[in-house]
């Protein structure tokens, strides 16, 4: 059976405090890392830290102490607030995804955070926080099989999951280590090491070495770290993406809510034949901005053309963008970009419409018709002197950026009139 709320409600874990302290005092560190550079002592660290926990467990066991969550027939509610009190709702029906993470602390008390997007606004996101691993798996279950019209006194079902793909730790390392930005700044950090041992200026090289060495740093926490474990897998109800090393996430992707796709091909990864899909997914691209470089985007972190494509007829069925047709740049617009003219090109078919861009980094979007919100066509002086205009094709704000770029002003104003045909054929059917 479904679980029953007690009359008060149901409370989170009981060491909820102490996992939010736990996390006040790594921000405390974390921001005091830099009073060594300044000279302070590390006992001022120390007491910072010290600070951080105590007043996060503090707050942590209050917070626990007058939180509630309510599971009825048509809502979970969950009651918190100390001085104000605050209700907030949510009806099953309105319920998009059901996402767990598992930052590292909670992870070594078992303990684990649902994170519920809701649809519509800004404020559509709530985080209910910790409960064991356990409970928050099968509080997941039911949340979605109620919002799936399942009855209220109805067993959760058993999720069966078809696996779609997984990708080796190696070859997420491979693919980070031969990326552009990381090779440069790693050669440049060494470059810097190795002039201030030679010129005996370490101190002053010190300067250029730690922003590169904190940028790599940066890169291998978002791109190895964040991905590490990747599994992709379907059910009925969409995809769902498990993945980290230290914290570990799992997230679900409905198929309803993807806005569009985009095909990244790295400078190396194109000799090598392997690309990376990022997904736009209505609702998260304004709340994981403190999660690093948009983790919660990344559909696939590295895979060969042929799982590419795999991966993105899960999402949408019968679409192959390398199989439309393209309108390219004129070679009158090269003033705009004397390489990456050649790459840049706009089509579509009775699904979707496609955009290509870039040759450091070569880059397919792609957006469904029924998700086209506008079509703005754009002409600035020196593109009227060219007898060229972009066409953008928008979508909700995300990693998808559909455009047309420097296209004959004729093919642009074709197409940016037939796109709004196209979207309004796709959004009556």
């Amino acid at each position: 059976m479904a679980p029953v709320s007690e009359p008060g409600g149901l409370r989170t874990h009981p060491l909820t405090g102490i996992v939010q302290g736990a996390l006040w005092a790594v921000a405390a560190s974390a921001g005091l890392v830099g009073s060594l550079a300044s000279g302070e002592g590390v006992r001022g660290i120390l007491i910072g830290i010290a600070a951080g926990l105590i007043l996060g467990m503090g707050f942590g066991v209050l917070s626990w102490r007058f939180t509630f969550y309510v599971i009825d027939g048509t809502e979970l509610r969950i009651n918190s607030g100390v001085l104000t009190k605050k209700s907030r709702r949510i009806p099953y029906e309105r319920l998009q995804s059901v996402d767990i993470a598992e930052p590292l602390i909670a992870r070594v008390f078992g303990l684990a955070e649902l994170r519920i997007e809701m649809a519509g606004g800004k404020d559509s996101r709530t985080t209910l926080r910790f409960l064991k691993l356990g409970v928050a798996r099968n509080l997941r279950t039911l949340l979605l099989n109620r919002a799936h019209g399942a009855e209220a006194d109805a067993q959760p079902l058993d999720e069966q999951r078809e696996v779609i793909a997984k990708v080796p730790p190696e070859r997420i390392m491979i693919g980070t280590f031969l990326s552009l930005d990381f090779m440069f700044s790693a050669i440049g950090a060494v470059a810097l090491v190795v002039a201030g041992l030679y010129f005996g200026q370490i101190i002053a090289a010190l300067g250029g070495i730690i922003p590169l060495g904190t940028w790599l740093l940066q890169i291998v926490a978002f791109r190895i770290f964040a991905q590490w474990g990747f599994s992709l897998t379907r059910d009925n109800r969409g995809l769902r993406i498990e993945r980290g090393l230290l914290s570990r996430t799992s997230q679900t992707i409905p198929v309803d809510r993807v806005q569009g796709i985009a095909i990244e091909e790295p400078f190396v990864w194109q000799r090598l034949g392997w690309q990376r899909l990022e997904v736009d997914v209505a609702g998260y691209a304004n709340h994981d901005e403190n999660n690093g470089v948009n983790a919660s985007s990344t559909l696939l972190p590295i895979a060969d053309p042929p799982l590419a494509s795999h991966v993105i007829a899960q999402l949408m069925p019968g679409v192959d963008p390398h199989r439309i047709p393209l309108t390219h740049a004129p070679k009158r617009s090269w003033i705009f970009a004397p390489i990456g003219w050649k790459f840049r090109a706009a089509g579509a078919d009775e699904r979707v419409f496609v955009s290509t861009t870039g040759w450091l980094e070569r880059r397919t979007s792609i957006v469904p018709h029924h998700k086209t919100q506008s079509v703005v066509l754009r002409q600035g002086p020196l593109q009227r002197w060219r007898q060229v205009a972009t066409v953008q094709v928008h979508s909700p704000k995300g990693p998808v950026n559909a455009e047309g770029r420097h296209l004959d002003q004729g093919d642009a104003r074709r197409e940016a009139f037939a796109q709004l045909d196209r979207a309004r054929v796709a959004r009556a059917r």
